[in-house]
């Protein structure tokens, strides 16, 4: 039996891998939120591994209030950062598989076509600074079996979202205004948490392995919306800003895609279209 910590339970990808998890029932899986488990207590983290005996962790938890977290920056970075360098030691030292999910927003957004997973990151925000500092961590203590896993765009029934934004605000609203001139992949977290239990017992390696995993293609957020209500049949005129209209306190990468060739190639995963993606999740959802 694999004993796995699935962290950040009860978000969005947390909530997408507990709907499939008896899917594989040669898995236990242990759950856990903030009340359960304080990632960034490493003598809790430690005292759970050794009782549960676990084999693998999917670090699902994160601290993704990107505007917060310019005021917020030590919760972020305990969170992001040092909780995630402590899970790496741990994994080190009990010799526990581990996949950790990262964020696009790693990287500036400068560049025009998609993100390589060896492109230099340099993020604009403490968000995308704290989870790049995540990733830092893992590859600095480097534990055998582990993978960073970044993505972009995250949606899911679960959890709150920018689809779930999108369907409030049209019920109110006859009209809405959405950023077009920032450009990323939309990613339906019931993808990702299929191609993490897929990869999971296949992942073999020495050092620290990155991955990018985003749904294919890529649109605008004013794009993005318009599918949404297109899909829905939902009469709602969206007008496009630009990001200067739309001022944020953290900055957002203008182009975010990510080159998703690598993850396909080693672990022969098939991802959807964005569209497609989308669909299926406002059908079930419906």
């Amino acid at each position: 039996m694999n004993n796995i910590l699935v962290t950040g339970g009860n978000g969005q990808l947390g909530s997408e891998l507990r709907e499939i998890a008896p899917n594989y029932p040669k898995n236990k899986f242990l759950f856990t939120d903030a009340k359960e488990l304080d990632i960034t207590n490493h003598t809790a983290v430690k005292k759970f591994i050794e009782i549960n005996k676990i084999n693998s962790i999917v670090n699902c938890a994160a601290y993704t209030a990107v505007d917060k977290a310019e005021e917020q920056q030590g919760l972020a970075d305990a969170v992001n950062h040092l909780a995630v360098a402590n899970f790496a030691q741990l994994a080190k030292d009990y010799n526990i598989n581990l996949i950790h999910i990262s964020t696009d927003y790693v990287f500036d957004g400068t560049k025009h076509k998609p993100y390589l997973e060896t492109d230099t990151p340099n993020p604009k925000s403490v968000y995308g600074q704290t989870k790049l500092d995540g990733e830092l961590a893992i590859q600095r203590i480097n534990p055998a079996n582990s993978v960073i896993i970044r993505t972009s765009w995250v949606y899911s029934r679960f959890g709150s979202n920018f689809v779930k934004t999108m369907l409030h605000l049209a019920k109110e609203r006859d009209e809405i205004s959405v950023v077009a001139d920032q450009i990323g992949s939309p990613t339906n977290a019931a993808d990702l948490a299929q191609t993490i239990l897929q990869i999971l017992p296949k992942v073999e390696n020495k050092t620290v392995e990155i991955y990018h995993y985003a749904n294919e293609g890529f649109c605008s957020w004013a794009k993005f919306s318009n599918e949404i209500f297109k899909l829905l049949n939902i009469d709602c005129r969206v007008n496009k800003l630009t990001t200067a209209e739309y001022p944020t306190k953290a900055k957002r990468p203008k182009y975010s895609v990510m080159e998703t060739r690598k993850i396909k190639q080693v672990y022969e995963v098939r991802i959807p279209m964005w569209e497609v993606s989308l669909e299926k999740m406002l059908k079930v959802k419906s």
